[in-house]
């Protein structure tokens, strides 16, 4: 039912995803460093409300998050839908991806608690195939938006508030088996139970903070640092304008884009679940890196579809993979709170990659050819690492 909801709002998303660069760029006449702005703030936005939503859902129960979250997704889209001037673009993302922040954490924390260990990869595989699929359908919404609109933006924006209005009703049928009220285990293997946890004891009125362990934050450390360089799609999308593509051809590549992802995700969880994550992780870098430094390279032609559809395996061997991963290093009970400072520490980062990548791509002579190829070869090395330190989690 969760992959469902993500699907029916990420098909609202994406509808609207590929027309902000041609809102914000052409009809607003915005340059591309407030592109870099708005993603970024949105992104940063989530971030923070990733960490507090997971932290409150671990002990108030994860399905009220998801529903507020995906209610607040809708009325961003319709303030989006409504702008004359960039700023209230940015105002309508800040507030969906505040939605997004609110749900995604619970979400992640509750599918998680829904599978054992072994299964987490193909768990949140299957629900990243299931979003992705979503993203497939909503730049094809787009196209016929545009079409039964002769064109006209605004009108088109209008059509993503209906689907995710749908994902908002949809959460009512979600069903969370809330579990007894136990002390949260020591996440540390090797410490020895405290007082408060010998099965038997009165459950204390609320549960006990319990540090993150610190193979957490090894992992959650190496995966934010990349995070600082990979900045908003939304910016490849503007340079696969800038080789020369028509709208419907922009289009059309973010659906491959998000065919390939869709494809490539549950395959991507299985491996992930007899795999070390990190080589699972590391190659989708090694896409990443192939992609970027690609797309900064090439002058145009049937190329720019190929190299889109091969960033198109990063996410399906990063997204679910890595959110599966944070998952298996710590307890239940705080998967919430883990989910939301992994996620929150990752936006915040994607703000600083969008901001400098948008300051490079209005300073540098070939557009975004500088921060493409600046951001593929940190990729690479950081692919590397990865790969060469397989079982970094283990």
């Amino acid at each position: 039912m969760l992959t469902l909801v993500s699907l029916t709002q990420d098909a609202a998303s994406e509808l609207l995803y590929p027309l902000l660069p041609l809102l914000l760029t052409g009809v607003l006449a915005a340059p591309p460093v407030v592109l870099g702005l708005v993603e970024g703030a949105a992104e940063v936005t989530a971030g923070l409300s990733r960490y507090v939503a997971g932290r409150w859902s671990d002990r108030r129960g994860r399905k009220v998050f998801i529903g507020a979250g995906y209610g607040l997704a809708a009325v961003g889209k319709a303030v989006v839908a409504a702008a004359t001037v960039w700023p209230v673009v940015l105002v309508g993302r800040v507030v969906d991806r505040l939605g997004k922040g609110v749900r995604s954490a619970p979400r992640d924390a509750l599918i998680a608690a829904s599978v054992p260990p072994e299964a987490l990869g193909r768990a949140f595989g299957f629900h990243r195939a299931g979003d992705s699929l979503g993203a497939v359908i909503g730049p094809l919404l787009g196209l016929l938006a545009l079409a039964a609109t002769d064109g006209d933006l605004h009108r088109a924006l209008w059509w993503p508030v209906a689907p995710a209005t749908l994902s908002a009703l949809l959460v009512l049928l979600v069903t969370e088996r809330r579990p007894a009220p136990d002390p949260v285990p020591d996440p540390m293997p090797e410490a020895a139970p405290a007082a408060s946890d010998v099965r038997g004891a009165p459950p204390a009125p609320h549960r006990p903070v319990t540090a993150l362990p610190q193979r957490f934050w090894r992992v959650a450390t190496v995966l934010v640092l990349f995070a600082a360089v990979n900045f908003p799609d939304t910016l490849v999308l503007l340079r696969v304008m800038e080789l020369g593509s028509s709208t419907t051809q922009v289009v059309l590549a973010y659906v491959l884009f998000n065919t390939v992802y869709t494809l490539g995700s549950y395959p991507a969880g299985r491996l992930a679940d007899t795999l070390p994550p990190a080589v699972v992780y590391g190659a989708g870098l090694v896409a990443f890196a192939v992609a970027y430094a690609g797309l900064g390279l090439v002058d145009g032609g049937p190329w720019v579809f190929v190299l889109v559809a091969v960033y198109g395996l990063f996410p399906a061997f990063t997204d679910g993979v890595g959110k599966a991963w944070v998952s298996s290093l710590v307890p239940d009970g705080v998967r919430g709170r883990a989910q939301g400072v992994f996620q929150g520490l990752t936006s915040g980062a994607v703000l600083v990659a969008g901001l400098w990548a948008g300051l490079l791509w209005d300073l540098g002579p070939g557009q975004g050819v500088v921060p493409l190829v600046v951001s593929g070869g940190l990729a690479a090395t950081c692919a590397g690492w990865l790969l060469a330190r397989g079982r970094m989690a283990a």
